[in-house]
């Protein structure tokens, strides 16, 4: 018997919508339901791993060939880039990369280098390039939204959903960066190697998505 192809999960709300998905095409998910601290489990009779990881991990065992295939978001893909195929957009887990400023503050007025916050720095360093425009770039890791309200930023570039957070700190989105939403993601030699059985799994997705 072939060992099983393995993917790997963004371990929340990614996870939960691919195993969704994955009970609509039939397969057997019960492991996952139950898997307590386990982080490997089979599902589909065996004949499929799940890998459950932080979604920069998910690129890099697909990266490594660790994993064959892996489900991620495209913020992820578009921060860390990295060497594999992206082949589906599976349409769940959406969201979008936005620009935002304080209510009412004028963000494209003056010449001066504007300040801007992320977590996303490559992200936003693209963003503002293609603008042309000179940006200072500060990487934050816990809540973006301070540092407009703190001064040390004129702007920030993060994930918005609903904007609520942005609404409740009186920031508002002046403009969208890039939509994101879950991408499956296939390892290149795996591709090669397991051509007939990612390409019938991928069949099988994109007919129930």
């Amino acid at each position: 018997m072939n060992k099983p192809i393995r993917i790997a999960l963004t371990k929340g709300r990614l996870e939960k919508d691919t195993i969704g998905l994955f009970e609509k095409l039939g397969f057997d998910c019960t492991a996952v339901h139950e898997k307590g601290r386990r982080l490997i489990l089979p599902i589909a009779d065996g004949n499929i791993e799940v890998v459950l990881a932080k979604a920069n991990d998910v690129i890099t065992y697909v990266e490594h060939g660790v994993c064959d295939m892996g489900v991620v978001g495209k913020d992820t893909i578009m921060e860390m880039h990295g060497k594999f195929f992206e082949l589906v957009d599976l349409g769940f887990g959406k969201c979008k990369f936005a620009l935002a400023t304080k209510k009412g503050y004028d963000f494209y007025s003056g010449y001066g280098i504007k300040t801007i916050a992320t977590k996303y720095p490559d992200v936003s360093r693209n963003f503002f390039e293609k603008k042309g425009m000179d940006t200072e770039i500060i990487k934050i890791e816990g809540s973006v939204e301070l540092a407009p309200l703190l001064e040390l930023a004129d702007g920030i570039v993060d994930i918005v959903e609903t904007g609520t957070t942005l609404k409740e700190n009186g920031l508002e989105v002046i403009e969208d960066v890039a939509p994101v939403s879950a991408r499956l993601i296939v390892n290149t030699v795996s591709l090669k190697l397991r051509r007939n059985e990612i390409d019938s799994l991928i069949t099988l997705i994109k007919e129930n998505l």
